[in-house]
């Protein structure tokens, strides 16, 4: 690898990439900014994704994994999933040499402190956009506090139902950072908000708060049918739920799973991973084919199959006992270990019990303000106007709440800050990671370029001729274009990324 603190020419520098090397055996990445130049490290601090892989847009660069981005001048983390910045080094030009040197001292990242020490700022809820927005706040001179009905704090909720539920993700991976001078107050059960005396009723007692963040996100959806409140029944939400989960598969060898969802998938995989035998039982003709379209849906079909799932279709559950489910044409199925994914809920009861504005989410404006100023929510109960779409929309993905938390966050620190980031999602299946960008519901028609089977593929979907949603496999370089595209409405690049043949 290229050893950068001996120095390279400047004109080898690209105005619109990076050279990759290393500087005292860790690698980095060497960019140019104009007649300004910047060395990051070169390894993501989400999941260690390559960002020599990644994409330079302006003066940042983004993570071809999971899509964060990080500052090349600050190492910031500028959004999610990244929260920690990157480390930087000295650069000095000498002619028409640029060499990298020493590490510089961390960067402070957010804003500089304020004089406002006795302002609280209270966060309920503890998922993405909660903690999210507890890591930046948490650098101003206010007192913050978290409340979160869980027993645990903040975890890496993807991880719950894929490497972590499968076996090959350790337990000390998923608990998240907590920022250094927040409160977090576990089994703090959130009843009711008081707008005129700006207090929440948590356990049963009143904590003031100057601004407030509505955090609430969403609980899983429980199909009301005979058994299901047996205790091998589970939903998955938090790391108790995955816990308990793989206590229970421990001692199983035949599980069903309820529900064809994207949660579903997973924990069919993990399971299987483990070397359960898995039956998924789900009312659609094709797996998730009304968000990723028939080919998307019968070629992740075909993957499951191939390792052994087994699919039940156009099916619901009538029944579940002891040892089986038994579905609505009159099958059952052996199961010692039951797994419902079919969705969640938003958890908008206490928004509406305090007169806030709700429509299927708790309504805010650009800002992520909600009807009271002093108010903000973020995450899957919150519903937006996306400049994009024209819509007011909802969306459940653990990067658009962290996002949205780090958005409210500034605006709860009275920056302004519009929330306008492009949605996006991945979703891991065996050794196959399907990258989602875009808002596409609602979309009318779906086209793939590539070879699926292949595990190659770019996937567009179009609403009124318009694309609005990409999907990629391992198109990884496609995916982060898409999200540059829609984010300065480029309709023409998008074409070009998706149209057959493409794979850069």
């Amino acid at each position: 690898m290229l050893d950068l603190t001996q120095g390279v020419a400047v004109d080898s520098v690209p105005n619109d990439g990076f050279v990759s090397g290393e500087v005292n055996g860790e690698a980095v990445i060497l960019s140019r900014v104009g007649d300004e130049f910047f060395a990051v490290g070169a390894t993501c601090t989400h999941y260690s994704g390559p960002l020599a892989e990644g994409l330079r847009v302006g003066d940042t660069i983004r993570c071809p994994w999971h899509h964060a981005c990080f500052d090349l001048r600050s190492g910031e983390a500028l959004r999610a999933p990244a929260l920690a910045p990157l480390p930087r080094y000295e650069v000095k030009r000498e002619g028409d040499r640029v060499a990298v040197h020493s590490l510089l001292p961390a960067s402070r990242g957010e804003g500089g402190r304020r004089p406002d020490e006795g302002r609280r700022i209270v966060i309920v809820g503890g998922g993405a956009a909660g903690h999210a927005a507890a890591q930046i706040v948490a650098n101003e001179n206010c007192k913050v506090v978290i409340l979160t009905a869980d027993a645990s704090g903040p975890v890496d909720r993807p991880n719950l139902s894929k490497d972590y539920l499968n076996g090959h993700a350790p337990e000390e991976w998923i608990p998240l950072p907590q920022p250094e001078g927040v409160e977090l107050m576990l089994n703090s059960t959130v009843t009711a908000i008081d707008r005129e005396k700006k207090t929440v009723t948590v356990n049963g007692n009143a904590l003031d708060y100057d601004q407030l963040l509505l955090a609430t996100g969403a609980d899983p959806i429980h199909l009301p049918i005979p058994g299901a409140d047996l205790p091998h029944v589970f939903t998955l939400r938090t790391l108790a739920d995955s816990r308990a989960i793989i206590a229970r598969a421990e001692s199983s060898k035949r599980a069903v799973v309820i529900g064809a969802s994207f949660i579903g998938l997973e924990v069919a995989a993990s399971l299987r991973t483990r070397g359960l035998e898995v039956v998924v039982v789900a009312p659609e003709a094709v797996p998730l084919e009304r968000v990723m379209g028939r080919k998307v849906g019968e070629f992740i079909q075909r993957l499951h199959e191939s390792h052994g799932i087994v699919f039940r279709l156009g099916h619901k559950p009538a029944s579940i006992d002891q040892q089986k489910v038994q579905i609505d044409n009159g099958e059952a199925f052996d199961a010692d270990l039951v797994v419902m994914g079919v969705g969640v809920r938003p958890n908008l009861k206490l928004a509406q019990d305090a007169g806030l504005r709700v429509d299927n989410g708790i309504v805010v404006d650009e800002f992520l303000r909600t009807s009271d100023p002093s108010i903000f929510a973020a995450g899957d109960a919150a519903r937006w106007p996306d400049r994009r779409s024209g819509e007011s929309i909802r969306v459940e993905h653990w990067v658009v709440a962290q996002r949205q938390g780090q958005t409210a966050a500034r605006n709860l620190l009275g920056k302004q800050e519009v929330f306008d980031a492009v949605p996006f999602f991945w979703s891991a299946h065996y050794d196959v990671t399907i990258a989602y960008t875009g808002y596409g519901a609602g979309w009318d028609s779906d086209h793939v370029s590539g070879d699926l089977d292949s595990h190659n593929a770019a996937i567009a979907y179009r609403k009124n001729g318009r694309i609005v949603a990409v999907a990629t496999i391992f198109r990884d370089a496609d995916s982060l274009r898409a999200e540059a595209a829609m984010e300065r409405g480029d309709d023409a690049e998008l074409e070009k990324l998706v149209s057959d043949g493409a794979s850069l």
